[in-house]
């Protein structure tokens, strides 16, 4: 089978794509902007749970291609360049990163020296939560896994060029200490991002279960683009019936793995009865919250685990598709309902910049993921397990 890079380059969907979605990021950042003019507080809160969604989609991207690295699986091969240029935004939602950094006050009630001043609590955790430090690990955070994915893609793109068979060798050198420094680095941003926008509550199962959520949107966001590819030249008749049973298969295990450490934490937590924890679940489970707390249960778990047990359906485009596609939204709902409760404890409420704000990053997110899609082959051709994978399948 001929695997000339040429024969597997990106078709002009994709760029297409890229361009429609810089025009709609474009309108929901006019938008945004003039949501912040109007309610700064609210601007910042929601560019936060934006901002979470599209990181974690680019983070699960660079974990999953770790992953991928380390097992050399065929299912991977095909969806690499996907996973590559997902991880390759990084650096563009560490640019994104600056609101956050100028609405600290308005997110973070350890941020505002007033309300520390006669907390005790706040007070105690101030040698961790501080603007400085908050700061520091942030760009340390980002830095490393925009490290990771920058050295990962520059491996595969010398792969592509020269073909040495050694290189996938180094790629795993790379892989095998990453996926550890990132779920170390990624449980502690859990933490500063988003546990500490309620400073009283802590639990030490919510690295794993932020984790768990950023692979599970991540994998449904490939598997979206995979059946848009799998539709189109020069993937259309190699992405075939087997690679989504694969795909669908690795969904229900990231679906089963998120429900655990979800009903972990809650049992953890319900089993000590310390006022510290159990209020965290209280004003989750009320006012409103409840409706998005049942929503989770049923539509983040049990109907998509239900659907992903059978064979067929996950071998079949379109049921997959919306599988996928139910699974990314609950996932913004998931930090939603993580983080909304801090900012309006009377009860469930929706802004419109909670959707602008999502829609803004989206689309600059969007269009930075497909202008790299588009530059590289849609598959790693001179890598030395490739022709085999192409041949099996």
């Amino acid at each position: 089978m001929s695997l000339e890079p040429q024969r597997f380059a990106a078709p002009a969907d994709v760029a297409r794509l890229g361009r429609n979605a810089l025009v709609v990021g474009a309108i929901g950042a006019a938008a945004s902007v003039a949501g912040y003019l109007s309610d700064p507080a609210q601007f910042f809160r929601s560019y936060l749970v934006s901002w979470l969604l599209w990181l974690g989609i680019a983070a699960g991207c660079l974990a999953i291609a770790m992953l991928h690295h380390l097992s050399r699986g065929a299912w991977g091969l095909m969806i690499r360049r996907v996973l590559e240029a997902g991880s390759s935004t990084l650096p563009l939602l560490a640019i994104l990163f600056l609101p956050i950094a100028l609405g600290l006050t308005e997110i973070y009630p350890w941020a505002r020296p007033d309300e520390v001043a006669h907390d005790e609590m706040l007070q105690y955790k101030t040698w961790w939560l501080t603007p400085g430090a908050f700061y520091l690990r942030a760009a340390i955070y980002l830095a490393i896994w925009s490290g990771l994915s920058f050295a990962l893609n520059r491996l595969s793109q010398r792969q592509d060029e020269t073909g040495d068979p050694g290189l996938f060798r180094k790629m795993q050198t790379i892989a095998a200490p990453g996926i550890l420094i990132y779920a170390l680095t990624a449980t502690f941003a859990s933490v500063d991002w988003l546990m500490s926008v309620d400073a009283h509550w802590y639990s030490s199962l919510f690295g794993v279960y932020f984790i768990g959520g950023q692979g599970l949107a991540a994998l449904s966001f490939v598997v979206i683009m995979a059946l848009y590819l799998a539709k189109r030249e020069p993937m259309k008749g190699i992405l075939g019936a087997n690679h989504f049973h694969d795909y669908g298969k690795l969904m229900l295990a990231f679906v089963s793995l998120w429900a655990y450490f979800a009903l972990s934490q809650f049992l953890i937590i319900w089993s000590g009865n310390l006022k510290e924890e159990v209020l965290w679940y209280k004003e989750r489970t009320e006012h409103g919250w409840n409706i998005i707390a049942l929503g989770l249960i049923f539509l983040h778990f049990v109907l998509p685990f239900l659907l992903l047990l059978s064979r067929d359906l996950k071998r079949r485009g379109r049921p997959l598709l919306w599988i996928a596609l139910l699974l990314l939204v609950m996932r913004w709902v998931d930090l939603y309902w993580q983080a909304g409760p801090a900012f309006s404890p009377h009860g469930l409420t929706f802004h419109w910049l909670d959707l602008a704000t999502l829609v803004a990053i989206g689309g600059l997110w969007f269009a930075a993921f497909s202008r790299r899609l588009a530059r590289r082959p849609l598959l790693p051709v001179n890598d030395p397990f490739m022709e085999e994978t192409l041949d099996h399948e």
